[in-house]
């Protein structure tokens, strides 16, 4: 016997309380309400995969009693709830199979025929059209910094470098960045201020308020080592936020446009076939 049959056939005798071959239909019905039954293919038993027995046997207990549960209410509401109630219940069963099976198909049309390529013109339209919409809720930053400990051999190089930082100092920071704390040398991209303040941590002491100073250089100190901030750009909120910064809900919009142009048009596709194909009248 395995072992799912070794537990199913516990979970028999403890919720039914009689010989297994006395219930056992072809369907392997493990609970009754009413007229109802729950059969043993109802039931995904990997999830018991690894169990003890005892635990399996809580698990498959506890699917019968919230089944079991769920169809007694089902019964009583169909006694107690009157007709026009549960004629109102039906409809909306009804309307929300139609909407998901036409949602479904929608998306899988809309799938098989969405350009999702967007140009950076088509960005950049939405981008002037909307710019009311894009306004910063928090602070953004453009900066680059280097934590390390204080007793590195070349740290007046890293210094040096990480200041004037042209592409020679960049690449050879990058090459030597294994001696380092931690760093962030993308110094061109926009980043929340939070973002900053959570990965330095002498700035959560207070010092958070430096980093709206532009352009500023900053040397902090505290048990990680030394921390190497310099900042180039700052955006506070309430100011218009750079496109880059939104480029990937400028993108979200254009195809959200497009999407809702290509379903109108394949809606009215599949109406005007329909109609060819003599599978749509309407009389007169």
């Amino acid at each position: 016997m395995s072992y799912f049959n070794a537990v199913l056939v516990l979970i028999l005798f403890t919720v039914c309380g009689c010989n297994l071959s006395t219930v056992t239909t072809k369907e392997n019905p493990l609970a009754r309400v009413n007229d109802a039954f729950l059969f043993e293919d109802d039931i995904d038993f990997s999830f018991i995969q690894g169990q003890t027995k005892s635990d399996s046997i809580i698990y498959v207990q506890n699917i019968i009693n919230d089944w079991a549960t769920t169809q007694l209410l089902i019964d009583g509401a169909i006694l107690n709830l009157n007709k026009d109630t549960q004629e109102d219940f039906e409809q909306l069963v009804q309307q929300y199979k139609k909407d998901l099976y036409t949602s479904a198909y929608i998306e899988a049309l809309v799938k098989n025929n969405l350009d999702d390529s967007v140009s950076n013109q088509e960005l950049e339209a939405v981008y002037e059209s909307n710019k009311q919409l894009f306004v910063l809720k928090e602070d953004l930053l453009k900066l680059r910094y280097i934590n390390v400990n204080e007793s590195l051999s070349n740290l007046g190089e890293v210094k040096k470098r990480f200041k004037r930082f042209n592409i020679e100092d960049k690449t050879r920071l990058d090459s030597i960045s294994i001696q380092f704390n931690s760093f962030y040398l993308k110094d061109s991209i926009w980043i929340k201020s939070e973002q900053v303040i959570s990965k330095i941590k002498p700035l959560q002491l207070g010092f958070n308020k430096v980093l709206l100073k532009k352009p500023n250089f900053i040397q902090l100190k505290d048990s990680l080592g030394l921390y190497l901030i310099q900042i180039n750009e700052v955006l506070e909120r309430g100011s218009q936020a750079p496109m880059q910064y939104v480029l990937p809900t400028l993108r979200q919009i254009v195809i959200n446009n497009r999407k809702l142009k290509v379903v109108k048009q394949l809606k009215s596709d599949i109406v005007n076939d329909a109609i060819k194909n003599k599978k749509f009248e309407i009389y007169n």
